[in-house]
């Protein structure tokens, strides 16, 4: 019998990742990964991220610190070795996906919110970022090409944070 202990979202920018991580903040452990990404209003330190610089980044994977690391749209990011160990749930993107280990990746539940980029668009244009819109689209469509390593996709991008975590609880169960 299979047992997932890992939960991993990815999806595009503005995609509702972040949503439901929030809703289950308190109700599972939340990883908190490493970026060297500015940090946009209202994300917090510790809690979105662990926002470093770039020099502190690059010790870090000399020092074998990540489980994983990546570089997206410019920025690093990475999850510890410790944090992957203790935590249950993940946001990662397809290179991050990727760099699990094929006997860990079984233990892992991936979650592909896959939302329509016009929602998408109307999303990001609200948000104060570093990046435009149509850089970002560009950039998240090239990432999630010929994606096909996830376990359930969300296409509802009105869902409903506690009827979506009861269903992804109800296709864990189904596939042990």
């Amino acid at each position: 019998m299979k047992e997932i202990n890992k939960i991993i979202l990815t999806g595009p920018a503005a995609s509702g990742k972040d949503h439901l991580r929030d809703y289950l903040n308190g109700i599972l452990d939340l990883d908190v990964s490493y970026t060297t990404r500015p940090k946009r209003d209202g994300e917090k330190d510790g809690y979105t991220y662990n926002y470093i610089t770039e020099e502190s980044f690059d010790a870090k994977v000399k020092d074998n610190f990540f489980y994983e690391n990546i570089e997206f749209n410019r920025w690093k990011y990475g999850t510890s070795k410790e944090n992957w160990n203790i935590s249950e749930l993940f946001i990662m993107t397809p290179s991050g996906i990727k760099c699990i280990k094929p006997s860990e990746r079984e233990s892992c539940f991936v979650v592909y919110f896959n939302i329509s980029d016009e929602i998408r668009r109307e999303r990001l244009s609200k948000r104060s970022d570093s990046d435009t819109t149509e850089r970002r689209i560009i950039a998240d469509n090239d990432d999630f090409l010929g994606f096909s390593d996830y376990d359930y996709m969300v296409t509802e991008s009105d869902y409903e944070a506690k009827a979506l975590f009861s269903e992804i609880l109800k296709q864990i169960i189904e596939t042990k």
